[in-house]
């Protein structure tokens, strides 16, 4: 299912994953925030930008529990705790930060 932004079409799964890591930029993460009727701000840019260094030093995609702990470390706990993340990210942190970073979905996540 491919999503349009700008007017350049971008392969996604059935879930709305980024088929193409290297198609991703912030005007798709955005129109994918829109499409979940959510809107990014400074606190979620936070999360999306720390999950691609995440997954350019590791090439994986952390689960919640590791995404949490990982965010304590280098934010601070304030902001490395389940309860802010969710406030972020409704549908779940890791699953939904992950998608409009451009990174597949974490495993462990259904």
């Amino acid at each position: 299912m491919p999503i349009e932004v700008n007017g350049k079409s971008y392969e996604t799964d059935e879930e709305g994953y980024l088929a193409n890591l290297s198609d991703w930029n912030e005007d798709l993460a955005n129109a994918m925030a829109q499409a979940d009727g959510a809107e990014l701000d400074s606190n979620h840019w936070e999360v999306i930008n720390f999950l691609r260094e995440y997954y350019d030093e590791y090439q994986i995609a952390p689960a919640v529990r590791v995404l949490t702990k990982a965010i304590g470390k280098k934010l601070g706990p304030d902001k490395g705790n389940s309860k802010y993340l969710y406030e972020l990210f409704p549908y779940g942190p890791a699953k939904q930060a992950c998608k409009y970073a451009g990174l597949p979905k974490p495993t462990g996540c259904v």
